[in-house]
């Protein structure tokens, strides 16, 4: 069929159907355009184009013919000479450009961009695809081994795709301009040439491919950017867990692939905490030996989860059975909570409730100035779970580390301080159901809302004078934009009253005449200053969800209106003149338990 422009991301990335247009074709390798001699096979491969057009598979590129005139083919020959399950071809008016390099183990390598005349001449584009690509394959292959093939390309789509296949990755060239894409998309294609094409899936049982990329290539990145920016996204993976409905929770074991956003929540988010959390129990040393060894043993097969536990149980020397099997077999995740903290003194006493935590774990803390017992309560079923405590005294935070395996679990631990107070993973290390005050309000949750409210703050309070058509209709263009359903507008009453999620829009002052007039607090300390549009997200016991817009005037507002519906991931944005100044999200170390002295 021909090209659909106006097919959105979500159709494309559920499996795109094979195309032909001058803008570019695709066979996917289930269209049966092939003999298909057995499940997995190699392969040789000749192509041949006319009309201007480059053709290409994945493989080995072994020989090129270029047309001598236009009416002359393009012609390819390419090779796969390992084990695959599927051929995907591509083509389009592409222009070629090559670096050729010598990997660390002396074989060749070539890599290519396929783009479009118009994307190609992007002044340095390609050029920069080139050196990060080859970047990206000389760390992988310094963190995993060899890269296994001898050929990268980078091949522009003209739909929105992302697809990875071996040797290649064939994304959308309406996205390959964004540095987004070099800083973290092209990396995670280049790593599924280990993941994924280099050890394939053993889908029926589980795919792991996909978690394993996202901790190793997303993940990673922004733990080498900062704490915080790893945290955040640790925090992302658990707020998609805890907006799911109790019923839709799949075990990791049944993940296959991203269908819908239950699945993608368990296969990508959770999957990837799996590896944060065995990463954290095991230690980094023996977690990088785990994946060199499993990468030995199953290049160019079919594995599975009980393949990866088996290289990190030889690698770690533990046995960690009951640590897969309660992260892939269990739907959900634990919920947990610390029941109660005291301070003890004086002779050793047994605790009120619970069964203590290993003797080991108990810190000698008989001989310390300061014991501190922490009591620790799950739901059933109970996991077993090596936990953060973050121990706080309003000038010095200290962060112990604790074994729990039942329903209650009292653990005694040694101090040099009298902590006032105590926390449960404030920095979201386990995966788990978290409490609500470590979800601090987003955008997105105004985004989904199902029944989303609008109110316009000019003219609430009786002053009109800034309370235009004009005005009316650039807050109602953007929550129309804002929401995926059509809110309801509504007034001043909203802001107190119902559940469901209120988005308040208009200039500074009525805005925040509103506010205070409703009880609310103001603008709640965004660090920055300036900009003429700043938006916050706000709650409040007793009152629904608050999303504020305060403008500087209607041409602010304006300006934002197809720029905001960008940033659900955000608490508090500020803009100017429609550009994002400066961005972030609320602070929300979670509920802290006072400590009983």
């Amino acid at each position: 069929p021909p090209l659909e422009r106006e097919r959105d991301h979500r159709d494309v990335l559920q499996g795109m159907p094979p195309m032909a247009s001058p803008a570019g074709s695709y066979l996917p390798a289930g269209a049966g355009w092939y003999p298909r001699p057995a499940a997995l096979f190699s392969y040789r491969v000749n192509l041949s184009v006319t009309g201007g057009q480059r053709a290409l598979v994945a493989g080995r590129l072994e020989e090129e013919s270029l047309p001598a005139t236009e009416r002359d083919p393009y012609r390819a020959r390419f090779a796969f000479d390992q084990p695959t399950d599927g051929i995907d071809l591509m083509a389009g008016p592409w222009v070629v450009r090559e670096r050729r390099a010598t990997q660390a183990d002396g074989r060749p390598l070539r890599l290519r961009t396929y783009f479009p005349a118009a994307l190609d001449q992007v002044a340095g584009l390609a050029e920069d695809y080139l050196t990060d690509s080859q970047a990206y394959i000389e760390r992988y292959s310094a963190l995993i081994g060899a890269y296994p093939f001898t050929e990268f390309s980078v091949v522009a789509s003209p739909l929105p795709t992302g697809f990875g296949m071996p040797t290649l990755t064939y994304i959308g060239e309406q996205v390959l301009r964004l540095p987004f894409i070099r800083a973290s998309s092209l990396g995670h294609e280049v790593l599924h040439n280990w993941w994924g094409n280099g050890v394939m899936v053993d889908y029926a049982r589980g795919n792991w491919s996909e978690g394993l990329t996202t901790f190793m290539a997303d993940y990673a990145y922004k733990e080498e950017e900062s704490p915080a920016l790893a945290r955040e996204m640790r925090l992302g993976w658990l707020r998609d867990f805890a907006a799911l409905p109790a019923g839709s929770h799949q075990a990791l074991a049944d993940f296959r692939s991203r269908t819908h956003g239950a699945a993608a929540a368990v296969g990508y988010g959770k999957a990837a905490m799996v590896f944060v959390m065995l990463r954290d129990v095991i230690g980094e040393e023996a977690f990088a030996r785990g994946i060199r060894l499993f990468w030995e043993r199953e290049r160019f097969r079919a594995a599975g989860w009980p393949e990866l536990q088996r290289a990190f149980e030889e690698a770690s020397g533990r046995v960690l059975e009951s640590f897969f099997s309660q992260w892939l077999n269990v739907p959900g995740g634990p919920v947990l909570e610390i029941a109660r903290a005291w301070l003890v003194t004086g002779a050793d006493e047994p605790p009120a409730q619970g069964a203590w935590a290993p003797e080991a774990q108990r810190d000698d803390a008989a001989r310390a100035g300061h014991r501190l017992r922490v009591e620790l309560a799950q739901v059933e079923p109970a996991y077993r779970l090596r936990v953060p405590i973050q121990l706080s005294d309003g000038a010095r935070d200290d962060v112990r580390w604790v074994d729990i395996d039942r329903d209650r679990t009292v653990v005694e631990l040694a101090v040099d301080f009298a902590p006032t107070e105590v926390r449960l993973d404030p920095e979201l290390r386990v995966w788990r159901l978290p409490d609500a005050a470590q979800l601090p309000p987003i955008l997105r949750q105004w985004i989904v809302a199902p029944a989303p409210r609008l109110v316009i703050a000019d003219g609430l309070t009786g002053d009109e004078s800034t309370m235009t058509p004009e005005l009316a209709e650039a807050a109602k263009a953007l929550a129309d934009r804002l929401f995926e359903r059509a809110p309801q507008r509504l007034g001043a009453p909203a802001l107190i009253r119902g559940d469901a999620p209120v988005l308040l829009v208009g200039t500074r002052g009525a805005v925040a005449r509103a506010l205070e007039q409703a009880g609310w607090a103001g603008e709640p300390g965004i660090p920055v200053p300036g900009g003429d549009v700043r938006v916050w997200t706000a709650r409040r016991a007793g009152a629904p969800p608050l999303a504020v817009v305060a403008a500087e005037d209607v041409a602010a507002l304006q300006a934002v209106v197809r720029a905001l519906p960008h940033y659900g991931s955000q608490s508090w944005l500020v803009f100017e003149r429609g550009k994002i100044l400066a961005r972030g999200v609320w602070d929300a170390p979670g509920a802290a338990v006072k400590v009983v002295r």
